[in-house]
């Protein structure tokens, strides 16, 4: 089975390629030092979640792109089988739907430890997050306000602003984000 640091570096280069950029011109799209972004493709370094948040922008594709391929049809998918840390940010990730574009959202599993924060830059225009807490509490920063999330609580949220997650308790925290993203207008 493909490492997630191989995957990454996999669909980077292919990203790249498909586009013809060189890594310079994949570094100003994304913010992210051309240096970062070799290193990313060899395997050589894990970068943050901001870091994947940035190139995935940069790439204008969903985070998931770089964790997982769609699933097939009908494909069952265990979340314990598909947790991963895919960036050196503490939080788990199970993709238990990659993006695909028939469906224009990613659904994650996200698992954040005791005392995780998480400052999240805007996404695109019009992408929307879902969040469901299935086991423990959280904070969810919206609108420069953190709002308290306990188990079973659901919000729906504007992510193209500025917004965070934070587990303020001493056990994991356990949700579902459900990234929706806008459908492109045909011309």
């Amino acid at each position: 089975m493909q490492s997630v640091g191989d995957y990454l570096g996999q669909v980077l280069k292919q990203l790249r390629s498909e586009r013809g950029w060189s890594l310079d011109r994949a570094a100003q799209a994304c913010g992210v030092s051309k240096a970062m972004l070799g290193q990313i493709e060899r395997a050589e370094s894990s970068p943050t979640l901001a870091t994947l948040w940035k190139i995935a922008g940069g790439f204008k594709v969903p985070l998931s792109a770089f964790i997982a391929a769609p699933p097939n049809e009908l494909e069952v998918r265990q979340a314990e089988q598909l947790r991963q840390r895919p960036t050196s940010d503490a939080m788990l990730v199970a993709p238990l739907f990659p993006f695909d574009p028939r469906y224009g959202f990613e659904l994650l599993e996200l698992t954040l430890p005791a005392g995780y924060e998480r400052l999240s830059e805007p996404h695109d225009a019009g992408v929307t997050e879902h969040v469901t807490v299935i086991r423990g509490a959280m904070a969810l920063l919206v609108n420069g306000r953190w709002q308290a999330l306990e188990q079973g609580a659901a919000v729906r949220f504007a992510a193209d602003a500025a917004h965070g997650y934070r587990n303020p308790g001493s056990e994991p925290a356990v949700i579902h984000n459900l990234i929706c993203y806008p459908v492109p207008q045909s011309r």
